[in-house]
């Protein structure tokens, strides 16, 4: 969830029929098309012919594609921020800027209509039941917005608010987001966004029954009870519907607060949320998929982090983690053969793949693994790796390459520790990566 360190968020109401949603993404279609061709005639004037790519995407749409998409919520939203993941790694620094707006400046619901919306979850007289209900939240995204409450026995709590039409208007929602996508000019030729879509369909379903994610919430906090590393709040399932999820208020700053502390903390923090990856790759068989850094609160007083939104918890085939397995082992003992072999039988290499696209595909592996397992501790800040990976990715495709079908839980994965490699680099951690994958594959057993 986005905290409220901005000034822009503001309450919004969330439009929430099928047919308003569509006319507003239509409308923002239209639009962005009618500059593109007004500019394109200005240009000519000129004497310049840009491309239909640089008409497009330009400052003024992508913002203008950003705050729709910031009203809207919903699966629009969530959207345009999976597509922002690596902002700052990927995308020229413009298009960074305005979609981070995604994960900045999520606006929130009017009072009205939340109280509209917990009535019908919880009944008319459900305020007389708390002691305490602070109306402004302290968090809000792409599907819900979190509000700290106290119930009327003394616990304090957290309840995420789903916004109202949501999941009625995933279908729609995810289908127009992926016009405006297509009709960026973004894809490389001959890229098949169909598969993506219905993945997040599939995805958004699952995060907007908070039910599940509750069930979620309580398995890990049962895996991590005891630990010191780790705080998960409890999940509360009396005050809980399919709509609004109630959990123990855990303290705790944003991660990234932890770029001030102390080394040693800054390190701490980097190797138990890498540890922890690992642990769910090779023993819980769920990983929680999402490494939004809003997802992570750190409380500076225990030390411990805390862990919060489980709705992107998916579980890991055990043949895929098995494969998993083989590539790390391969890789730290660069063994390029059998990486050859593991990354075609995980799909990263499928047959047909141009032998000189293998390559490169081959030398990015061996590079990310050569760069983080050479020393005995990995520095996140110093590296220059995401810019070799980014130079690589970007000669890979200039040469014709275009991204096969992977399988999606290796996606989510590669979502999951490259989050977790932002994050680290946004505190200026570093950490033993090689003796964390050895240990863990030691405990993956054979």
């Amino acid at each position: 969830m986005d905290g409220f360190g901005n000034r822009t968020a503001r309450p919004v109401p969330v439009p929430s029929g099928r047919v308003l949603r569509l006319a507003r993404l239509g409308v923002l279609a239209t639009g962005i098309a009618g500059r593109a061709a007004l500019e394109g005639t200005r240009a000519f004037g000129r004497g310049t012919r840009p491309g239909l790519r640089d008409l497009l995407i330009t400052p003024g749409n992508l913002g203008r594609v950003a705050e729709e998409l910031a009203k809207m919520r919903g699966a629009a939203m969530k959207v345009g921020q999976l597509l922002s993941m690596d902002a700052g790694e990927v995308l020229p620094p413009d298009l960074a800027d305005v979609l981070a707006r995604l994960r900045d400046d999520a606006h929130y619901m009017p009072p009205r209509q939340l109280k509209q919306v917990l009535s019908a979850a919880w009944g008319d007289d459900w305020l007389r039941r708390f002691a305490r209900f602070d109306v402004r939240p302290v968090a809000a995204a792409s599907i819900g917005q979190v509000h700290r409450a106290r119930l009327a026995d003394g616990r304090d709590v957290a309840v995420k608010v789903q916004y109202p039409g949501v999941a009625r208007s995933i279908d729609s929602d995810v289908a127009n987001v992926g016009a405006l996508v297509r009709m960026s000019g973004l894809l490389p030729r001959g890229f098949d966004l169909a598969p993506y879509l219905d993945e997040a369909r599939r995805q958004l379903r699952d995060e907007t029954d908070y039910l599940r994610e509750g069930r979620h919430l309580s398995a890990f906090g049962a895996r991590l009870a005891g630990e010191d590393s780790f705080a998960v709040p409890e999940f509360i399932a009396e005050w809980s519907t399919p709509q609004v999820l109630t959990m123990s208020f855990v303290e705790g700053a944003p991660i990234e607060t932890a770029a001030h502390a102390s080394p040693e903390v800054r390190d701490r923090i980097a190797a138990a949320l890498i540890d922890l990856a690992l642990r769910e790759l090779f023993e819980f068989g769920e990983m929680q998929s999402d490494p939004n850094f809003a997802n992570y609160r750190h409380d500076a007083a225990s030390g411990r982090i805390v862990l919060l939104d489980f709705g992107a918890t998916r579980r890991i085939d055990p043949h895929l983690a098995g494969l998993c397995r083989r590539l790390i082992a391969a890789g730290l003992s660069d063994d390029r053969d059998a990486m050859a072999t593991v990354a075609a039988q995980i799909g990263i290499l499928p047959p047909g793949t141009e032998p000189d696209h293998a390559d490169r595909i081959l030398n990015m592996i061996a590079m990310a693994f050569g760069a983080l397992t050479a020393e005995p501790v990995f520095d996140f800040a110093a590296t220059d790796l995401p810019r070799r990976m980014q130079a690589e990715g970007m000669a890979l495709a200039e040469a014709g390459f275009v991204p096969p079908p992977v399988p999606m839980d290796v996606l989510y994965m590669q979502r999951k520790f490259g989050g977790l490699f932002l994050l680290a680099r946004r505190i200026g951690a570093r950490a033993p990566v090689r003796r964390l994958l050895e240990d863990r594959l030691a405990g993956a057993g054979g």
